[in-house]
């Protein structure tokens, strides 16, 4: 009994937000991916959106995964995401505020309205390029690639 509630405990603090990227473009994707693209807000190639790990974001992420990647987002790489790439309220994000946003995100497990955050990060394409973008991960660039979603936006930023 005491070790099913211990995991219980893991496994909530494990994985409570997802980095998801888009890798591959519009051409000759079908129409109810293309759809579930635009639910998650990844109209282009090399956009980055924060998910949080529940049933009906996961159901998207496997519906689109031959078009995106995705894998838990740990607080450095979030720190660095939103100070580099992030707008709040149309301007930049101060060095100061970017690590108490970066708790508030984590905890909350997602982007709240009333934080005035742009849910949509532009990425730039990642140095040493992509392996293959029509392959899943670890062979190419699209899936599930869990903790080293942290080196390809790195890589990005």
């Amino acid at each position: 009994m005491a070790e099913k509630g211990a995991g219980d405990k893991a496994e909530k603090i494990k994985a409570s937000l997802y980095a998801v990227v888009r890798v591959r473009g519009p051409v000759n994707v079908k129409k109810d991916i293309e759809d579930t693209l635009e639910f998650l807000r990844l109209n282009r190639v090399n956009h980055c959106v924060l998910v949080p790990n529940d049933k009906s974001h996961s159901g998207m992420l496997h519906k689109a995964e031959e078009c995106i990647t995705w894998g838990e987002i740990n607080q450095t790489t979030l720190e660095k995401l939103l100070f580099k790439r992030g707008s709040l309220d149309g301007s930049r994000i101060e060095k100061v505020k970017v690590g108490e946003l970066a708790k508030k995100i984590i905890s909350a497990g997602r982007i709240t309205k009333d934080s005035g955050l742009e849910p949509v990060f532009r990425l730039n394409p990642p140095s040493k390029g992509y392996k293959a973008i029509r392959r899943f991960y670890p062979k190419g660039a699209l899936g599930y690639r869990g903790e080293e979603i942290n080196e390809l936006l790195k890589r990005m930023i």
